[in-house]
């Protein structure tokens, strides 16, 4: 059985959402990525078995205002901390080569 975590979906379309409000260094994969890491570790999972039931999930968070704007804050958050230190090849081209 497969599990899904619609916390996933709804931090990737809040990035997606702001990503032009947040003023974003760099806006390639690996610092989306590392955005939506630090969000969702911050973030309670919202998992579910049945993805047909993600919208009933998503549509709860879209009615709370509060949990709506705490997650928009989190993913603003986490995407200040990225932009100040990216650690994508973009960003930092000699770094990025000698770390794994």
């Amino acid at each position: 059985m497969a599990l899904y975590n619609v916390m996933e979906e709804i931090v990737r379309d809040v990035l997606m959402q702001y990503k032009d409000k947040m003023q974003l260094t760099c806006q390639c994969e690996r610092c989306f990525n590392d955005i939506m890491a630090i969000a969702l570790n911050e973030l309670p999972p919202r998992y579910i078995a049945n993805e047909e039931y993600g919208p009933y999930v998503r549509a709860a968070h879209v009615a709370d205002r509060q949990g709506a704007t705490n997650i928009i804050l989190i993913v603003t958050k986490a995407a200040t901390f990225v932009s100040n230190s990216p650690r994508c090849p973009v960003m930092n081209p000699v770094t990025s080569k000698t770390t794994v």
